[in-house]
């Protein structure tokens, strides 16, 4: 009898005999749709207040918060379940769709716990300016792009634009893997050790876990900016857009436009410039012209400030912290400020420059390959030169850091790199002067590894290992 009449899974006389997988799936539809039903008949029944009879709000807990972090979680469990039913997930992409699912899950059962969150009041607080007329908040220190498309919620109330912001950065960390790990892929790692790279750097992270406590921008910020690398070259108007966006949602990222300068694209820079003014454009035909004026006073403001915050490890923070525990010559402070920062930008642009003659991160040659290779000493130079720096701006940090341990070959360079890591990105934050500007000092070192490095050819003995044992025989798919 051949294997079609036992049943094994083919048609025969006994019929087919379905996929576990597909099982799982008609069950998580089932039930999700019990689910459903059942919650729709509660409130048939007794309205709102009939939904008290299957729904409670524990202890320390925001009962909207938890219902959107478990809706999540089972939407992402589903999609995983049915995906695998559909034959979408196999040998090849099983390691990327299991390293999705165990970042996720983490993260979602994290932010669940938390109820209450930081700067997510001040975009709240800048939106109801614009709607009123009033000058932003002093506490905005961004262009007034976000503020003005958040306008738009305010007339349906303060915890509307705070559940949209929420999700939305939930949303942008759940596609900050997949940007990620196809940047990754762009600068040579195979798919799987992409895969697990961009997984273990998302799922013991500082900078991650307090851009989701502060609801922060900076993942949308980071996913336009590896965006504008993913599409460049084969979109240049699409890239520029990104990081035209990207550029109006934060300043820094401005940084990364060098890249293209470096590659004398002027077609990409034309459109970056002509996106860069439409987006201005439109901000001041919503919000007016003034909340530009207020974006440049609060900028400007961040220099009269009497105190360090030893918390954020600007150079700017460092060197009026030295003043104040000096006690004196605070009028020196921008005679040693602006030198340095011009330094320290100097040393990131000879970086970027050198990285781009020798291929030191990518093989790809033209003005692609001067872009991501000029890129990853631009993300530190971004970070470097804000004359704030909170520890959650190091996930603009992702790409220098990974791309890096590609050319890591020798014991001594692996404990260098790792104490950097571990300084940047695995360091509870804390406020301990002069301890806590190790993250500035990170930034110093990786630009001093960086340089040696970029003068080898080949990768790291360990890279090339991990990558051979993760090797497959079936062919990456372009990016």
């Amino acid at each position: 009898m051949t294997r079609a009449h036992r049943g094994d899974g083919e048609p025969g006389r006994c019929g087919a005999r379905a996929r576990p997988a597909a099982v799982a799936a008609i069950a998580w539809c089932s039930v999700t749709a019990v689910m459903i039903a059942g919650t729709a008949l509660a409130y048939r029944l007794g309205g709102a207040p009939g939904l008290k009879a299957i729904v409670q709000e524990g202890p320390i807990s925001d009962l909207a918060l938890t219902f959107y972090a478990a809706a999540a979680a089972w939407l992402v469990l589903g999609a995983f379940v049915v995906l695998l039913a559909l034959g979408r997930i196999d040998s090849e992409s099983a390691v990327a769709a299991a390293c999705f699912l165990a970042v996720s899950l983490l993260y979602l059962g994290f932010i669940r716990e938390r109820v209450r969150y930081g700067d997510v009041a001040d975009y709240v607080h800048a939106a109801n300016s614009l709607v009123r007329g009033e000058h932003l908040p002093a506490r905005y220190l961004y262009p007034p792009f976000w503020a003005t498309l958040l306008r738009g919620l305010v007339p349906h109330g303060t915890r509307t634009i705070f559940d949209v912001l929420w999700i939305s950065n939930l949303l942008s960390l759940f596609a900050l893997f997949f940007l990620l790990r196809a940047t990754l892929r762009r600068y040579g790692f195979p798919d799987r050790l992409a895969a697990l790279a961009t997984a273990g750097f998302l799922l013991v992270n500082v900078p991650v876990v307090r851009t989701l406590g502060y609801v922060q921008v900076n993942f949308h910020v980071l996913n336009l900016m590896l965006a504008a690398i993913l599409l460049y070259p084969r979109t240049a108007a699409l890239s520029a857009l990104a990081l035209a966006l990207a550029a109006h949602l934060k300043v820094s990222p401005m940084a990364l436009v060098a890249a293209f300068v470096v590659a004398r694209d002027w077609r990409w820079l034309a459109w970056f410039v002509f996106f860069a003014a439409a987006i201005a454009g439109w901000t001041v035909a919503v919000s007016g012209a003034y909340p530009y004026r207020d974006f440049l006073t609060n900028a400007a403001g961040l220099w009269s400030r009497d105190e360090p915050s030893f918390r954020q490890f600007s150079i700017d923070s460092f060197v009026q912290a030295i003043f104040v525990a000096l006690d004196r010559g605070y009028d020196l402070m921008p005679y040693v400020v602006f030198p340095v920062k011009i330094a320290a930008a100097a040393a990131g642009i000879a970086a970027a420059l050198a990285h781009r003659a020798r291929r030191a991160f990518a093989d790809a040659a033209g003005a692609e390959g001067a872009v991501l290779n000029a890129a990853p000493a631009l993300f530190v130079l971004m970070v470097l030169l804000q004359p704030i720096a909170w520890p959650h701006h190091c996930v603009f940090l992702a790409v220098p850091f990974l791309v890096v341990m590609k050319r890591l070959d020798t014991e001594a360079e692996w404990i260098v790199f790792g104490a950097a890591y571990f300084l940047v990105f695995l360091m509870p934050v804390h406020d301990f002067y002069p301890w806590s500007y190790g993250r500035l000092a990170a930034l110093v070192v990786w630009l001093a590894l960086s340089w040696p490095l970029s003068r080898r050819t080949g990768n790291g003995g360990c890279f090339a290992r991990a990558g051979a044992c993760l090797h497959s025989t079936r062919r990456d798919p372009p990016v």
